[in-house]
């Protein structure tokens, strides 16, 4: 065996080993990809915040936006809708008694500009629903609305592991 195909065999055989010890992907009975529960707990509920908003500032930044801040306000207006879509069991702007964003924000006192809302019915993290968000035009748009100062988070979580998670913007 000559140089150049011992250094070809031993790459292959370096791949080769790396790729046997990645295990196969779990599957469900359906054949696709089984669920992942994303679980908060007491490790990472307080860090959950600070890595969302610092992902959305880096996407801001990268368009030459203002960075948000967070509001009290806005967080509590976020925490329950959040709450209030997983009693009525569906993701929606609307609340069980019929408010409207706009209401909940304006019940908590905030005395800025709604800018927008965004929700998610997932088991998914807050990185990969920020990332579905940032795939759709509409809900991208309100992340990067320029006019955008403030924003509120949050998200209750079900003993199944299904995550309710609101972020309102205001300016």
């Amino acid at each position: 065996m000559n140089r150049r195909s011992f250094v070809l065999f031993g790459s292959f055989l370096m791949v080769s080993a790396c790729a046997a010890s990645v295990p196969p992907p779990q599957l469900g009975a359906d054949g696709l990809p089984a669920l992942q529960v994303y679980r908060i707990d007491a490790s990472n509920q307080d860090v959950i915040p600070f890595r969302l908003l610092d992902s959305i500032n880096s996407l801001r930044s990268a368009r030459q936006l203002q960075p948000l801040v967070y509001n009290a306000q806005l967080n509590a207006a976020a925490a329950t809708h959040a709450r209030d879509m997983s009693v009525q069991n569906r993701p929606w702007h609307f609340g069980s008694d019929g408010s409207s964003p706009l209401t909940r924000v304006q019940r908590v006192g905030y005395s800025g500009r709604l800018v927008g809302e965004l929700i998610s019915e997932t088991f998914q993290t807050e990185l990969e629903t920020l990332s579905a968000w940032m795939g759709q035009d509409d809900t991208r748009a309100i992340l990067l609305d320029p006019t955008a100062r403030e924003i509120g988070f949050a998200w209750y979580q079900e003993e199944n592991g299904k995550i309710w998670w609101t972020l309102v913007t205001g300016g």
